[in-house]
């Protein structure tokens, strides 16, 4: 009987992340910063939960075999991806919780006692971190922080990202390999949108978390998914009425721009916003009840008699694709939607399914978007 039957492969990861010696690297982060750390690191923070969709991609065999502290709101923004791994790391639940930068809840205390050898922070948090001078703080206790990005530019940023993070995990190849498949999976979509001489973009509105307040409406400027109906092929309505990655379109504005589709984001709130409005889309959703929430949210009055309602061009899609390493599955997902006629090969239901099969630890549920033709596909 050999070692790695008795001890299995994660305990075998671990055994060898402890003998390995750490040295210090110096690496520039996506806020540009150079930080020091020592490396493979043995003892993460996650400044967000929502980070263990890149953990799960690079410590595959158990993404939370490094946290040792994490802020607590996957359950909240994801429950499913959160049962997901909860269902198969039970583990997880043990994991020490804090509170964020932004609302001053998070404890420098409660960090210095988990001996992290890092923490990680998402880049739109960085501004409250220098305002609250966390960074100064943490540093003075040995606390480097490094900043990634996968939802402010995340096209720019996420390849950037995973590279960064597996020099830190000293999981460098796996982090190549993953972005070497992302790479060819947004190619699959931007090699044939730029073969495109005279290319008529189909002018698409992206309703930011439809349903989730009764206010209408948030959404995309040019960036995130502002950015990924461009690189699909569309024309994003919102872009000329908002200067910045996020902003609000009013009901009349619809209206007059008369979009030829429209994409919502969604997920389920019910720890948010009980029994609301929101599309509940997402690994193993109820795509029949996602689908008549989409339907009810289009009899509000931005969007009665809009060519896309008319038409039947309604779509909600997994508002998580927005902050993930993912995102390419979703403008896979959006070209198919805007472009049919180009995309008809093309299959991102396959791909994500590749995504797990390759790269994550959990099984692939269905339910990530909803179209009110009742065909996902276009």
């Amino acid at each position: 009987m050999t070692l790695r039957s008795v001890l299995g492969a994660s305990a075998l990861s671990l055994i060898a992340a402890s003998l390995a010696q750490a040295d210090p690297i110096t690496l520039t982060d996506i806020a540009g910063r150079e930080v020091t750390v020592d490396a493979p690191v043995d003892r993460v923070i996650l400044g967000e939960g929502r980070q263990v969709f890149f953990t799960a991609v690079l410590d595959g065999d158990n993404p939370f075999a490094r946290v040792v502290g994490w802020r607590d709101d996957l359950r909240q923004a994801s429950p499913e991806s959160y049962e997901a791994y909860a269902g198969k790391f039970p583990e997880l639940a043990d994991i020490p919780t804090f509170g964020g930068f932004k609302d001053g809840t998070f404890d420098i205390e409660q960090a210095v006692s988990l001996q992290p050898d890092v923490m990680l922070m998402n880049l739109e948090s960085k501004q409250a971190t220098e305002e609250a001078g966390y960074e100064e703080k943490l540093a003075k206790v040995g606390i480097p922080i490094v900043y990634v990005d996968f939802r402010e530019k995340p096209f720019e940023h996420t390849p950037a990202s995973m590279e960064i993070i597996g020099k830190l995990f000293g999981e460098e190849d796996r982090a190549a390999e993953f972005n070497t498949f992302y790479a060819e999976q947004m190619a699959r979509v931007t090699d044939v949108i730029e073969a495109q001489e005279n290319l008529e973009r189909p002018l698409t509105f992206v309703e930011r978390a439809a349903g989730y307040s009764e206010d209408c409406c948030m959404s995309f400027g040019d960036a995130n998914f502002g950015r990924f109906v461009e690189l699909a092929g569309g024309e994003n309505m919102a872009s000329p009425f908002i200067p910045g990655t996020f902003g609000t379109v009013n009901a009349e504005q619809i209206i007059a721009s008369d979009p030829d589709q429209i994409i919502a984001t969604g997920g389920n709130w019910e720890a948010y916003v009980p029994g609301g409005d929101w599309i509940g889309v997402g690994p193993g959703a109820d795509e029949d009840e996602a689908r008549r929430k989409l339907a009810a949210l289009m009899e509000r009055p931005g969007f009665t008699g809009v060519k896309a309602v008319e038409t039947g061009q309604v779509h909600a899609i997994w508002h998580q694709f927005y902050n993930a390493p993912y995102s390419f599955v979703a403008v896979q997902q959006l070209a198919r939607w805007i472009h049919p006629e180009l995309f008809a090969d093309l299959d991102p239901e396959a791909t994500l399914k590749e995504l797990h099969a390759r790269f994550l630890p959990v099984d692939y549920r269905p339910g990530y978007w909803v179209s009110l033709s009742g065909d996902e596909t276009n």
